[in-house]
C-alpha cells in the first residue's frame, strides 16, 4: 500500500493551522509517524529509526542506526564487528553505523499505524501548547463547567483545556452536577507519564484570598491586606487583616456595609462555611487572643522555645475557645503559628478552718472547779430563804 506522504503533510498542516501548532512541531510529528510505520513493516520495535522529510517534495529518507557488537543479539539494532569492517575497516565494537533506506510504500497495517501515531502526537502537542498557556495562570481563579463527576475526581471544562479537581481540593459538603458553572482556583500544572494535568481547587486558602481581592478594591491600592489565612474548607475560615492607612478599619473594610462583601464571598463557597475576620497584631499575645475569637481570653503565656501558648479563658468561654471538635483552637493555631493550649481558670482552694486547740485539765483543777460550783449554788439558795 503506497503511503501518500504529500497528502499526509497537507492534512497535518491543516490540522496544525486549526490547532495553532508550530510548523516544526508538525514536521517532527510526521517524521515520528513515518518512523513508526517503517519499524512496523521493515524493522523491529527496538530499532533506532529516524526519518528526514522534505515537506516541499514529499520525499523521505530513513536513517537506521546500528551498534557494532562482538556478538549480535538483535539484528535490527546491532551489527557484528566482522560485518561492520566490511563497510569500513576502522569500525570497532561500541561504534554506531548509520545506514540509509528509502522505502516507496508500506503495508496496510504500517500505513494505518503512521496515521494513528500522527493523530495521537498532534493531540499531545496541542495539549502541551494549551497547558503551556495555563501555566501563566497558576494562582488565579478561572471559570469552568463541570463535565463529569466521578467518585474521587470532578472533571471541569475550561474552554480549550480540561482540568481535574481531586477530592482533597473540593469543599466539604459541596455537591457538583454536570453542566454546573464554577469558579475554580488553578493550583498547579502537573506533568506526569499520563501527560500534563491541570489541578484545580476550591478548598485552597488562596481561593478565599482571590475572592476577597475581587470584593475589596482597597486591597489593590494597598490600604488593607490579608496577613494570614487558616481554612478548613466547608467548615470555617479565619482571616487576619491589617490596615496600612491610619484611620482605615481593616475588619470593617473586609466585612463591608451590612456585611455585603463577606456575604458575596460566602455565596460563592457556600453558607455552610463561616468566616471569622480578625485584626492582625504584631504582638503574638494579642494576635493569639484575636485568633481565638469569638472567645475572650483572660491571659496568654508564651513558651518561645517550644512555640507553645497557654491561654486562660473564663469557664463560660472554654467550649467557645476550643470549638466543635477542637476546630476553633486548631484554626487559631494555624493562623498565629503557635501551638495553643486552652485552659479554664484555676479553681481557688476553699479557706481551711484553723484547728481547735485541745485544752487539758488536771484532776485537781477539775475537783476545785466542781467545789466552787457547789458552793456558789449553796450561797444562792441561802439568800433566797
Amino acid at each position: 500500500m503506497k503511503l501518500e506522504v504529500k497528502q499526509l503533510i497537507l492534512a497535518s498542516k491543516a490540522i496544525a493551522a486549526e490547532k495553532n501548532l508550530p510548523e516544526e512541531t508538525v514536521t517532527d510529528i510526521i517524521e515520528q509517524a513515518l518512523a513508526a510505520a517503517y519499524r512496523k513493516d521493515f524493522g523491529d520495535r527496538e530499532q533506532d529509526v529516524r526519518v528526514q522529510l522534505n515537506q516541499n517534495s514529499g520525499d523521505m529518507k530513513v536513517l537506521i542506526t546500528q551498534t557494532v557488537v562482538e556478538e549480535v543479539e538483535n539484528e535490527h539494532a546491532e551489527i557484528s564487528v566482522k560485518e561492520a569492517k566490511k563497510i569500513k575497516a576502522s569500525y570497532e565494537a561500541g561504534d554506531e553505523i548509520v545506514t540509509e533506506d528509502t522505502p516507496t510504500d508500506f503495508g496496510r497495517v504500517a500505513a494505518q499505524t503512521a496515521k494513528q501515531v500522527m493523530l495521537q502526537r498532534l493531540r499531545e502537542a496541542e495539549r502541551e501548547i494549551v497547558l503551556g498557556e495555563y501555566e501563566d495562570k497558576i494562582g488565579t481563579v478561572i471559570n469552568g463547567t463541570v463535565s463529569r463527576v466521578e467518585s474521587r475526581v470532578v472533571r471541569i471544562e475550561l474552554g480549550r483545556a480540561q482540568g481535574i479537581m481531586p477530592q482533597s481540593e473540593q469543599i466539604r459538603g459541596e455537591y457538583y452536577s454536570v453542566g454546573q458553572r464554577l469558579k475554580v482556583f488553578l493550583k498547579d500544572v502537573e506533568r506526569e507519564n499520563r501527560g500534563p494535568q491541570l489541578i484545580l481547587s476550591r478548598a485552597n486558602s488562596s481561593f478565599i484570598e482571590y475572592l476577597f481581592r475581587n470584593e475589596v478594591p482597597e486591597m489593590e491600592n494597598g490600604a488593607v491586606e490579608i496577613k494570614a489565612i487558616a481554612r478548613e474548607a466547608g467548615v470555617r475560615t479565619k482571616l487576619a487583616v491589617n490596615s496600612t492607612v491610619q484611620g482605615v478599619d481593616a475588619v470593617g473594610t473586609f466585612v463591608g456595609g451590612h456585611g455585603i462583601r463577606v456575604q458575596a464571598v460566602m455565596s460563592e463557597i457556600g453558607d455552610q462555611e463561616k468566616i471569622d475576620i480578625i485584626e492582625w497584631e504584631e504582638k503574638d499575645e494579642d494576635l493569639i487572643k484575636n485568633a481565638l475569637a469569638p472567645a475572650q481570653a483572660i491571659s496568654v503565656k508564651l513558651d518561645e522555645e517550644s512555640k507553645r501558648a497557654v491561654v486562660v479563658v473564663g469557664e463560660d468561654q472554654l467550649s467557645i475557645a476550643i470549638g466543635k471538635g477542637g476546630q476553633n483552637v486548631r484554626l487559631a493555631s494555624k493562623l498565629s503559628g503557635w501551638e495553643i493550649d486552652v485552659k479554664g481558670p484555676e479553681a481557688k482552694p476553699e479557706p481551711k478552718e484553723a484547728p481547735k486547740k485541745k485544752t487539758y485539765v488536771s484532776k485537781a483543777q477539775l475537783e476545785d472547779s466542781l467545789l466552787t460550783t457547789l458552793e456558789s449554788q449553796e450561797e444562792g439558795s441561802g439568800e433566797e430563804e
